[in-house]
């Protein structure tokens, strides 16, 4: 099992999505991706996506500052 650390800090959607989409596919099931964003609107877009794509989302905790997403690669 690897893990992925991606800090997406600054960028704006689709960017931080777009990033985990990259790294989605060259992560192994099994795999973990951490990621670090300051866009608002990541929170709902990276819930949709793992739905979306059959990826589990093991985390999800919103700050005033940051959003952080521990996802699990399928």
């Amino acid at each position: 099992m690897a893990e992925f650390n991606l800090n997406c800090k600054g960028l704006q959607c689709p960017g931080p999505i777009m990033q985990v989409f990259k790294t989605a596919k060259e992560a192994q099931p099994g795999d973990i991706i951490h990621v670090k964003v300051t866009d608002r609107g990541f929170a709902k877009d990276i819930q949709a996506w793992c739905k979306k794509t059959g990826n589990e989302m093991l985390e999800l905790v919103e700050s005033e500052t940051e959003i952080y997403a521990k996802i699990l690669r399928k």
